[in-house]
């Protein structure tokens, strides 16, 4: 009790004496002392506990407000020796604008940056900078930060062109080298330099503080309980701990953890010592059972108090320094000056080394200060990056340990320095930063296998955490190496040859880990960790090819590289022999010496990134000429290339034998692997390069040799090598299986000497620029369906830049077309390009194939053109690689070519496969085309050593005279049972016998009259082979019609009544159709008057769609209803703040003119007897009972709610309509007019009114009500209507009760049939603007047969004889027809009344295409009103009030990224001005919302809902209509528990959606596509869309949507 007594005590004292205080006074006698640190830390020490922290609620306001006051004053006074309003203003004056922008930016604002200018990706502008850029006219790539990094508008380094915006464009007369300390005077210099050291020796003292347990304990002395924030405990654990310890509420528990969240600590209990530490013991309890625990720490409250004043002080520096660049450069000056403790002993290295230590509040503080400082002055800027790079490893290893996300770092900052070339490259020569990062990097990873390669197997949570966070490094050595140097110094070759070391290093222990051995017998038991392994070589994958680049830029540097990759591979390889025994192997006259090695028993790893980097180093030898101009330098001969290509060709042998089956029992983990490895995201170094290696291989070795080794990995050696393997199955009769994944072996192989031959398209490799590339992938993924800009942009690996290059080419290869209000823009291949289409392309996955063949296929037989798909033209290899094509004529090779040819010959049986054959035809095809360039190609004196034909057609030797390939061929194209590759099979002949010619023209000595003969035939063959088919089409075509044409006779004659009655009907309708023309003499169409036209007599028979039956509509038989839907709606409210009305005590008979709040009834129009339907909704509540016993989740529709699904189109219903017969034609004098009616209604009021006068005690209920409780029993006694068609009325007036009054059901409370009316007018109100978009048969379903029900007709919104909204107008003419237009929407509506009341028919002129005179006239006409206006406003003057504008969604900005910079500057309206990291626009009433946040929870009902839910009863009577600013997305949600998410209107240059701002291209808005959107909703169609999409995506349904 005491203290709170002294608490109160303290102000008053206080007060006193801050009236007594002058800052003036106080900064004067600071100027005279000598000792000026000890006089201000006692100022400090004095004060600062008597402003902050003085009870359990802090008041930042106050505070603030004392602090400004007491502490800060002083400081600026000191600082200015004057008054520091003048002093600051006239600092500014003379302050020279800085160049860089800096400014730093808030979480989820957008971020621009320019995909042609920015050196790298991380380069970005501010909106204001980027506006006022030349690059808002180039591509760019518009994000949402993240908080924390800053505008780099004005920094030379990081734009190849155009970094100054206009406001940050230099100005010329200025000195720019001028110091900005000349304007100061060494005074202020002097006075400056003491309080800047002062206060941020202050700061850092009190924020690094941790001799808490040294301060000597007093019993008054108070304490706080201070929770601090980790990234491991969740909100609901947090807010559970408190309540049990501290005994708080819910909402104050919600309200500590959203600080705890945003600012790093909150305290949570305040009093002495021992009560803080109750608390502390009880959180520390309660958190420490799945984790460690929640931090805690018991402090006092003057070190709070210190601590909050420190954060203040570092704010006011940051604030100060804007003033003027001198004071920021004295600043960074103390910040960086070193300490007492010598190096890394600056205030700077002191707050980054404790980093970990401190709260997220404070760090953030911080760095935010280093921002403004430090980085925004270039020559601190790089003291501050070598001291930063000083401290690297610690500062590392600290934030792995360290449980906050990276952005809360001061790791972060990395990017700041490193992304900048000339300190990269200073920081890579000086403090030798290459080495540094990999290193630590490599440190992290401890554990190693016997060989010492990284294990991940097993892996502890622990150590997988850290293996996440040690990711990061890689991030900041890709900083570093993402801008290649164009000069190289003596010190940077070698301090990044080093780095290259310690790279390999790295690499060496990736070589070959987590290796697999295949599984026999029976299924492996656990699967064996396999991502992490592949995270690091994704992670690596630009890293990697970034170091390929370096090294291309230069000659030496590439030749050391190279020297240093290939020491090291052949350490990997040193156990290269070991225990593998020597075999020969012989073949076709040629022998090779090999080990002997199955992939299929041994261990074989698919990580081998050594031989891959060495794989991408050669490429570069031939791509910059190294290889031949400097051929001594290169250890070329010393190669081994069995060496070289002996790993890559295991990997590539594995993935054969995975797809055929042979690994199945390895599980899924290695066909994942496999999956990743031809993956997009990892291919370029790993499947690519491990071809390259192969063709490098290849290229240095006998090309016979190369295949016997190929065929012996493969396992198919003993199939190839026997002497009569063309005979290979008539005696084997081998088990089945074997046999099969023999063949798939077989494909595999046939494929890979493709690939090795025909992947020619890598710069270095063949002879081509890099863009072709490019193409060539574009074209094989648009050769398989046309794509969206999204899809190619996937398909294509991406560089360090985040740029696949499509751009500079996809014009060339493919037109775009644009898309519709659904769909996307497609990109199709042109058809120019089809001739480069190649079945066997190296990045098809299997099903890829397949389907680019059969679009092919469908292309060629579309054009007439033969089905043959020959291999493309291929460039030239590059001299080093020149040696490949020899594969292609070598014996090996021709031998198994010849012996699929000789299998090919008898049906297969499942001895030889048709994707065998088709390889090799394929190959055959390579090599003639091949020859035929090389002749092309070929001078006089230079002579072609390539002549395949001559080989394909030569036979074998004696003794076993085996045909020539040729032959073979010749025989196959015959065969019965290759009709398939008929086609391909003439193509090859035709070129080969062309081939043969030109050889026979210049030197060989074929006789020509044998080619030419062979010709001949081939071409009459070919010709004869086409008539026969095409007569046989011929004579199948007509048989088949005159089978159809018998099976018509067949049908009529059996069916002779039917048609003859179809036949009479279609002349009766004819005939009416005529009279009933506009142009026939007839009286017009009237359905309401005295000349009201008698309704057309016709049977109505409808179906059933449960039983199927037949049934005409008649009041006296049997109900057939519409499934429907009755919802509350406020599309047509004109004020949405009106407050809910009591539902007991509404009298809903008048509508208020403002329509707040209606009830809209929608139907799909599926009709069912009212037996089948019950019958069907009672199946569906006993499904619901069972399911809700097995899980209880939502469905799409609530059976409580008496919601189901219509049985035929599943669309969301909750009651039935039922079918009424057409009125009858009464006679319509009785009928009085609308003046008539109104007057006798209005007396009749009148008379009830004084007569409810009288009887007030006596009756409880309104006197409109008295005559509806009258009104309804005669209704009901009165109607002929059977009795299920009662109980269907019944059925559809208590839902309309029951939803529009939200009350329960209650079928005799009198506003039952009050509301179906109102239900009827809020429908064909709702209803009545989009008449002219739809037919008005679908219309005639949507609620308005219910008009039988009551006879109140005055609920007719007679104030809609509006004006829609009359603009400015010129002339009486003008004036008309703004007049008309506003009437029309009115006239539709009640004709629509009319005419289902009535049951007259529209006049035939309305179904036609919207003519607005035509309209009028015939509207006016139909409702017997006069078409004069003059006429129609004397009859019915009292009638006419003011227009009504029908609703419409809000307006959105054109550019998306306006919305972006609104919703970041949206503060979270609860937790006082924090950002709110997920702002949701409404777009019915255009507020902004802090969605799917504890912060903005509200209760409704007694459950928690999000501000989205909340804002849903509130704006829109429970349906809203969201975009997510962030995820640049729809959010439609209904009710609680129902909510889906929409395609967006913001369209990018390409026709798609970015939902999620994956992308970043520039969105904007699609009008038709908002329209849709708006249309939903004006039909409210919104339910029924959610509904839809939930059952389509089950997982839409889990989704808590409440509490968004």
């Amino acid at each position: 009790m005491a203290a709170a007594e002294s608490d109160r005590e303290v102000p008053s004292a206080l007060c006193t004496e801050f009236l007594h205080f002058s800052a003036k006074d106080t900064a004067s006698k600071w100027l005279q002392v000598t000792d000026l640190y000890k006089e201000v830390y006692q100022h400090l020490a004095c004060y600062v506990p008597k402003i902050y922290c003085l009870g359990p609620n802090l008041n930042p306001q106050s505070e603030d407000l004392l602090a400004q006051l007491l502490l800060q004053a002083p400081l600026e006074w000191y600082l200015c020796g004057e008054d520091p309003s003048m002093g600051l203003a006239k600092l500014e004056q003379n302050n020279q604008p800085s160049q860089l922008c800096g400014h730093v930016f808030r979480v989820g604002e957008p971020t621009y940056s320019c995909r042609e200018c920015a050196a790298d990706p991380t380069c970005v502008l501010c909106m204001q900078c980027f506006l006022g850029s030349v690059h808002k006219e180039h591509r760019y790539r518009m994000t949402t930060s993240g908080g924390g990094g800053f505008c780099d508008c004005g920094d030379t380094e990081a734009w190849k062109k155009g970094p100054y915006c206009q406001k940050h464009e230099p100005n010329i007369s200025d000195s720019c080298q001028e110091d900005p300390l000349a304007h100061l005077s060494t005074d202020m210099i002097a006075r400056c330099y003491n309080v800047f050291s002062i206060v941020l020796k202050y700061a850092v003292d009190m924020l690094t503080w941790d001799k808490e347990d040294e301060l000597p304990p007093d019993r008054g002395d108070t304490y706080y309980c201070m929770l601090f924030n980790d990234e491991v405990h969740t909100y609901e654990q947090v807010i559970y701990t408190l309540q049990k310890a501290v005994n708080c509420t819910q909402k104050e528990a919600v309200s500590f953890a959203t600080i705890v969240d945003r600012d790093g600590r909150k305290s949570v209990r305040f009093g002495d010592f021992a009560f803080c530490e109750q608390a502390k013991s009880v959180i520390v309890r309660n958190t420490s059972r799945q984790s460690k625990p929640l931090r805690v720490q018991v402090m006092h409250s003057s070190v709070v108090a210190h601590q909050c004043f420190a954060l203040k002080a570092l704010h006011w520096l940051g604030h100060v320094i804007g003033y003027s660049d001198a004071l920021r450069r004295i600043l960074c000056q103390v910040g960086l000056e070193r300490g007492p403790e010598g190096e890394n002993s600056s205030l700077v290295d002191t707050l980054m080394l404790c980093d970990s230590k401190m709260w997220k509040g404070a760090r953030n503080v911080y760095h935010q200060l280093f921002m403004s400082s430090l980085l925004m002055d270039l020559k601190y800027k790089k003291l501050f990056a070598i001291q930063f790079a000083k401290n690297y490893e610690r500062l590392q290893s600290d934030y792995v340990k360290d449980d906050h996300d990276r952005e809360f770092s001061v790791t972060d900052l990395s990017v700041q320095m490193f992304t900048v070339p000339s300190l990269a490259r200073m920081l890579i020569t000086e403090e030798n930063l290459m080495t540094t990062i990999i290193r630590t990097f490599v440190d992290h990873l401890r554990h190693r296998d016997l060989q010492g390669r990284f294990q991940f197997e097993r892996y502890t949570a622990q150590q997988a955490f850290k293996f996440r966070r040690v990711q990061s490094l890689i991030g900041d050595l890709k900083y570093v190496l993402i801008s290649r140097p164009t000069e190289w110094s003596d010190q940077l070759r070698e301090k990044f040859l080093e780095g290259l070391d310690t790279f390999l290093e790295l690499f060496k222990c990736m070589q070959g880990m987590d290796p697999v051995v295949r599984q026999v017998g029976q299924h492996i038991e656990m699967e064996p960790e396999w991502e992490a392994a592949f995270t690091l070589q994704m992670k690596l994958t630009h890293i990697i090819s970034m170091m390929q680049e370096w090294c291309a830029t230069d000659e030496r540097v590439l030749i050391e590289a190279y020297k240093k990759c290939l020491t090291a591979l052949t350490q990997c390889h040193s156990g290269f022999t070991d225990g593998e025994q020597p075999i020969t192997l012989s073949m076709c006259g040629h022998s090779v010496d090999t080990i002997r090695y199955c992939v299929s028993q041994e261990k074989v790893s698919i990580h081998l990134p050594v031989s891959r980097l060495l794989a991408g180093l050669h490429v570069l030898l031939s791509k910059m000429e190294v290889a031949y101009r400097f051929p001594e330098q290169l250890p070329l001969s010393e190669l081994s290339p069995p060496m070289l290509i002996e790993h890559p060709l295991r990997c590539l042998v594995l993935c054969a034998q995975v797809h055929a089956g042979m690994w199945r029992r390895n599980g899924f983990s290695l066909v994942n692997q496999i999956y990743y490895y031809h993956n997009v995201k990892c291919r370029v170094e790993m499947f690519d390069k491990d071809l390259i290696m192969l063709q490098a291989g290849a290229s240095m070795m006998d090309p016979n040799h190369f295949l016997m080794i190929v065929l012996s990995r493969f396992e198919l050696y003993h199939i190839f090598s026997s002497a009569d393997c063309r005979k290979r199955y008539n005696r084997e009769n081998t088990n089945k299986d074997v046999v099969q994944q023999n063949n798939t072996l077989i494909e595999e192989m046939l494929h890979l000497i493709m690939m090795v031959v025909g992947e020619r398209f890598e710069a270095g490799v063949g002879q081509v620029e890099g863009c072709d590339e490019i193409k060539r992938e574009i074209i094989h993924q648009l050769c398989i369906r046309p794509m969206a800009h999204s899809e190619l942009v996937k398909a294509l690996p991406e560089n360090e830049n985040k740029e696949t290059g499509m751009e500079r080419v996809i014009d060339c290869v493919a037109s775009f077309k644009k898309p519709g209000v659904t769909g996307r823009g497609l990109y199709e291949l042109r058809p120019e390009c089809a001739k480069q289409f190649n079945l066997y392309f190296h990045h098809y996955s299997r099903a890829d194939q397949s389907k680019a063949e059969e679009a092919q296929r469908k292309l060629k037989r579309q054009n007439g053109e033969d089905m043959a798909l020959p291999p493309p033209m291929l460039p030239p290899f590059s001299p080093l690689f020149a040696s490949l094509v020899n594969i292609l004529q070598c014996d090996v090779l021709l031998g198994m070519l010849g012996a699929v040819l000789q299998w090919a010959m008898e049906p297969s049986g499942g001895h030889w496969s048709e994707s065998m054959l088709q390889r090799v035809l394929h190959l055959i095809g390579t090599g003639l085309l091949e020859e035929q360039q090389q002749l092309e190609n070929s001078s006089e004196d230079h002579h072609v050593s390539f002549n395949f034909t001559l080989k394909i057609s030569r036979p074998g030797e004696a003794p076993s005279n085996t045909a020539s390939v040729l032959a073979l061929l010749e025989n196959l194209q015959n065969a019965p049972h290759l009709e398939v590759h008929k086609d391909m099979i003439r193509w090859i002949l035709k070129v080969g016998i062309k081939t043969i010619r030109e050889l026979t023209a210049s030197t060989y000595t074929v006789t020509a009259s044998g080619s030419h003969g062979l010709e001949e035939m081939v071409c009459d063959k070919d010709k004869a082979e086409r008539k026969r088919k095409a007569e046989m089409a011929r004579l199948r075509r007509e048989k088949i019609m005159a089978q159809m044409s018998e099976m018509q006779r067949h049908f009529i004659n059996e069916n002779k009544e039917l048609f003859q009655q179809s036949l009479e009907e279609l002349d009766a309708s004819t005939s009416t159709s005529l009279e009933h023309s506009p142009t026939s003499s007839d009286a017009a169409l009237v359905c309401v008057g005295p000349r009201r036209s008698r309704p057309r007599e016709k049977r109505q028979v409808v179906t059933c769609i449960l039983c199927q039956e037949e049934q005409e509509i008649k009041a006296d038989s049997k109900a057939m209803v519409l499934a429907a839907f009755v919802q509350r709606s406020t599309v047509m409210s004109k004020n949405r703040k009106r407050p809910p009305h009591d539902p007991e005590h509404y009298d809903p008979l008048f509508m208020h003119p403002d329509l707040s709040f209606g009830t809209h009834t929608g139907s799909c129009g599926h009709i069912m007897h009212s037996h089948c339907w019950q019958r069907y909704f009672e199946a569906v509540q006993a499904k619901e009972q069972r399911r809700q016993q097995r899980l209880r989740v939502h469905t799409s529709y609530d059976v409580g709610n008496g919601e189901f699904l219509c049985p035929l189109c599943e669309c969301l219903s909750n009651t039935v309509i039922p079918l009424l017969p057409g009125a009858k034609g009464s006679n319509s004098c009785e009928q009085p007019g609308l003046g008539q009616w109104l007057k006798i209604s209005g007396q009749q009021i009148k008379a009830m009114h004084s007569a409810h006068r009288k009887l007030q005690p006596v009756s409880e209920f309104l006197p409109a009500q008295i005559i509806l409780i009258i009104a309804r029993h005669i209704f009901i006694l009165s109607t002929p209507y059977s009795s299920t068609i009662k109980e269907m009325l019944t059925t559809f007036g208590t839902t309309t009760y029951k939803v529009g009054l939200k009350v329960h059901p209650n079928e005799q409370d009198p506003r039952v049939p009050i509301m179906c009316w109102g239900s009827c007018a809020y429908t064909i109100q709702s209803i009545a603007p989009h008449i002219l978009s739809h037919s008005h048969e679908f219309i005639s379903q949507r609620g308005t047969h219910i008009t039988h029900f009551t006879a109140k007709t005055n609920q007719l919104p007679v104030e809609e004889l509006l004006l829609s909204s009359l603009p400015e107008v010129g002339s009486g003419w003008h004036l008309w027809r703004c007049v008309k237009t506003g009437i029309l929407p009115y006239l539709r509506g009640a004709a629509l009344f009319f005419h289902h009341l009535n049951g007259v028919p529209t006049p035939p002129e309305l179904h036609g295409n919207y003519n607005m005179d035509a309209h009028w006239e015939v509207l006016c006409g139909y409702l017997s009103l006069p078409s004069n206006l003059l006429q129609l406003y004397h009859s019915q003057k009292e009638l006419l009030d003011f227009p009504r504008e029908s609703n419409s969604l809000i307006d959105l900005p054109d550019d998306y990224s306006a919305l972006i910079n609104q919703a970041s500057s949206f503060t979270c309206p609860k937790s006082g001005g924090d950002k709110s990291r997920a702002p949701t626009l409404c777009l019915v009433c255009g507020s902004m919302l802090c969605s799917q946040s504890y912060c903005c929870q509200t209760e409704l009902d007694g459950e928690d809902v999000g501000a989205c839910t909340a804002h849903t009863f509130a704006c829109g009577a429970g349906v809203g209509i969201f975009l997510r600013v962030r995820e640049s997305q729809v959010l439609f949600l209904a009710g609680k528990t129902k909510g889906c998410f929409y395609a967006p209107p913001y369209l990018d240059d390409y026709g798609e959606t970015d939902q999620g701002l994956r992308r970043g291209n520039p969105l904007h808005l699609c009008r038709q596509r908002y329209r849709k959107i708006q249309k939903l909703w004006r039909q409210h169609s919104v339910t029924e869309e959610i509904g839809h999409a939930q059952e389509a995506n089950q997982t839409l349904v889990g989704i808590d949507w409440q509490h968004l």
